[in-house]
């Protein structure tokens, strides 16, 4: 029987990946794949992150070549191929730190390609990263034009019916604050109480936040929750002490906490919450279609990474520290059907 993924499931995986871009342009504006690449010309054996990356990340030459034990699991038409193409599912006006156009004005940097880029050397492989708009980064992996999505995507039960995955950072929401507000969450929602926070509409992120704003009503506590149409104004609102916090997904709003460590109003990560909720740690993997044989050499790949500190030292460079997880797993638990 056919499968599909639903459109509640395409609009979390953007909400997780671009919300702060899409509050502002929104998917109209995405055109169709691009040959936009990274780098592809490192020396053998090392891999440089943080490319042309206008100071989103610290440049890093990092140590990698191939492993042949796990090169060799490969699909043999990849192997032959001598490339491993790379999708990302990337709106025109970027989303760093996941995946935007360096400072080249040309090149498709960002986390998620740099450790794709990473895992192609494990194997071997010539990297080719290839940019689509969100819906097209899938269908380009059900029709074989791309081998691997590595595009923050959530791991879902939903998206299993068509897809296998390797876990390789958590999928974790974030509130960012002025540096200096005294609040922090620590996964209680009980923290909220008298506080007026911020959230995009129609996001993973403000259905969470509403369920907490409702356990907060029914004990007579008050969450206030607004609402505004880009970034600039949440921005406004934040630093003029408008609103206390503002929710989003980690990755986003620890790029912007760099951003303004040397401005008039720095901000700060004042706490962090799975994207799955208070049972389960949401977790985002690289995707490949369902029986193509590639989850557990991305999965063994990833580990090699973890266990020889290049992981954590791409983690580092992109500031994304918090989102590290301690081994890639298969089609680990994902977010359940009710909730994709």
């Amino acid at each position: 029987m056919p499968t599909h993924i639903s459109r509640r499931s395409l609009i979390r995986g953007i909400t997780a990946a671009t919300a702060v871009a899409t509050l502002a342009t929104g998917l109209a504006a995405c055109g169709g794949d691009s040959d936009a690449a990274t780098k592809t010309s490192d020396a053998t054996g090392t891999v440089t992150v943080g490319l042309v990356s206008n100071g989103a990340a610290k440049e890093t030459t990092l140590k990698v070549s191939e492993v042949k034990s796990i090169s060799a699991q490969l699909p043999a038409a990849i192997r032959r191929s001598g490339k491993l193409v790379i999708g990302s599912g990337t709106l025109p006006s970027g989303s760093p730190p996941l995946g935007f156009i360096g400072s080249d004005q040309k090149t498709l940097t960002g986390s998620e390609s740099d450790l794709a880029r990473l895992v192609a050397a494990v194997f071997g492989l010539k990297p080719e990263v290839k940019r689509f708009t969100w819906e097209n980064l899938f269908v380009g992996i059900d029709s074989g034009k791309v081998d691997v999505g590595f595009s923050n995507i959530t791991d879902t039960e939903e998206r299993k019916q068509k897809y296998e995955f390797a876990s390789y950072r958590k999928d974790d929401l974030a509130f960012e604050t002025l540096k200096s507000s005294k609040f922090s969450f620590d996964g209680d929602y009980e923290a909220l109480a008298g506080k007026t926070v911020s959230v995009g509409a129609g996001t993973n992120q403000e259905r969470i936040l509403l369920e907490w704003k409702s356990k907060l009503a029914k004990e007579g506590k008050k969450l206030t929750v607004k609402y505004f149409q880009d970034s600039p104004s949440i921005y406004l609102a934040l630093n003029s002490g408008k609103i206390d916090a503002y929710l989003g997904p980690s990755p986003n709003l620890s790029y912007h906490v760099t951003q303004t460590a040397s401005t008039p109003n720095p901000t700060k990560i004042a706490g962090q919450y799975s994207g799955a909720g208070a049972d389960l740690q949401g977790l985002i993997a690289a995707t490949a279609k369902k029986g193509s044989g590639l989850a557990k050499p991305l999965s063994e790949a990833i580990n090699y990474l973890i266990e020889h500190g290049q992981y954590a030292q791409w983690l580092k460079a992109w500031n994304l520290s918090n989102d590290a997880v301690a081994k890639s797993e298969i089609n680990p638990p994902g977010l359940p059907l009710d909730n994709s």
